[in-house]
């Protein structure tokens, strides 16, 4: 008899590829990032040299698949399916517009912290280079429990104040290139879609945890309610009234807060009728809590200058209305010269009632309520912000919402 050697074909990068993809599905830890694993195109590509996203879809380099080991493919896959769940290439673009460096190495440090953290058993594991042993990839403990605009704020200023911008963490660089451009290039509607479909694959995932006993990774959750700077949206929604195109609307979004569902305009016009505060005075909105609004609101209005501010105090009724800027007070001395008024019960349709009897146009209106308003939310054809700082069951049939921690 003859004895037969057994020949074990090493499997393609393809294979390898498929098969780490299903590994990380499989595992109970990532259970709840399956609808993100299946979404958009995964392919190989041999003109790539290490791996590629837009956001939807993943290319990886040949020979860096093939250099790598199981454990290094399943963090280069997570690594790049995070920048697809954390939405950070259409979230983070105007960071990206501002140091494309910078906003590169915001977006790794704060993957690269997270799948390391999740993964001391080993499954997934930073590349490193073969000849040094040094990591590929950036890693800097600095950063831990940051998101990518406040890594970014400190990379920034290093740089602007040593040249540097670096980073004093591990590693020898991004591991993958970003593609901005090709995130860019999605129109407004496919942008929305991916945005919804990433919504959905978060929701879903999650349930499935769940069911298995899985509980998932914790920033998955935190997804389900994300935390944004309210200041940010205050001010970004001001700016966007009082010094918007006459061409740019809410058909354009601002894609800066879309991962939290606020679709803030990109612009809204150049001539502003009316910017107004409508402030609820019933009696539960604390002297302190309305003190640092107007503190923050006034800081907008004297970096943006718009033509006229109003501020309304209501309870049941309309309490007091101040009118500054053209025909009234000094712009200047709003948080200052302001005189709250109420302490009566709440009726929001108060405001619109007296914005009509008043004829006043306003193009846009923010208001700062607790939002119990049982269930009555008024009538508005302006943009709306509503600024809540209570109840997180707040859901309103028109505007967006910000949860103000004051």
């Amino acid at each position: 008899m003859f004895a037969t050697a057994s020949i074990v074909r090493e499997r393609t990068a393809e294979e390898r590829l498929v098969k780490c993809t299903v590994d990380i599905m499989n595992h109970k830890r990532y259970v709840a990032l399956s609808g993100i694993l299946v979404m958009g195109e995964r392919g190989i590509k041999d003109d790539i040299p290490t791996a590629m996203t837009n956001g939807r879809d993943e290319w990886y380099g040949r020979e860096f698949v093939e250099s790598l080991s199981d454990a290094e493919l399943r963090f280069l896959i997570l690594h790049e399916n995070y920048h697809k769940l954390f939405r950070h290439l259409h979230v983070w673009d105007y960071l990206h517009e501002l140091d494309h460096m910078c906003a590169n190495m915001a977006c790794d440090y704060v993957i690269n912290l997270q799948i390391t953290g999740e993964n001391r058993d080993g499954f997934a594991k930073m590349p490193v280079d073969k000849q040094t042993g040094e990591p590929i990839g950036l890693l800097d403990v600095r950063f831990t429990d940051m998101d990518a605009d406040q890594v970014f704020n400190i990379l920034y200023q290093e740089k602007q104040d040593q040249g540097q911008g670096q980073g004093q963490g591990q590693g020898q660089g991004s591991m993958d290139h970003h593609d901005w451009d090709g995130a860019a290039s999605m129109s407004d509607e496919e942008a929305k879609q991916l945005a919804e479909q990433i919504d959905t694959a978060i929701r879903q995932g999650v349930l499935a945890a769940g069911k298995m006993g899985s509980g998932g990774t914790r920033s998955i959750d935190r997804l389900l309610q994300p935390e944004i700077d309210w200041r940010q949206v205050l001010r970004d929604f001001v700016t966007t009234t009082c010094k918007g195109s006459d061409y740019a609307s809410y058909s354009r979004p601002n894609r800066r807060f879309l991962h939290a569902g606020i679709y803030m305009p990109s612009g809204v016009s150049e001539k502003v009728d009316e910017l107004v505060i409508a402030v609820d005075t019933s009696g539960s909105i604390g002297q302190g809590e309305l003190t640092r609004f107007l503190s923050e609101l006034q800081a907008i209005i004297n970096n943006v200058n718009p033509t006229r501010v109003r501020i309304i105090y209501w309870d049941t009724k309309v309490c007091r209305s101040e009118l500054y800027g053209e025909g009234g007070d000094d712009l200047l001395t709003v948080a200052q010269s302001t005189k709250p008024t109420g302490g009566g019960g709440t009726d929001i349709t108060c405001v619109n009632k007296y914005m009509q009897d008043n004829n006043i146009k306003a193009q846009a209106v923010i208001v700062f309520t607790d939002g119990y308003l049982g269930g009555v939310h008024g009538t508005w054809d302006v943009p709306v912000l509503w600024c809540i700082t209570s109840t997180k069951r707040f859901v309103p049939p028109v505007g967006d919402v910000i949860h103000v921690k004051v």
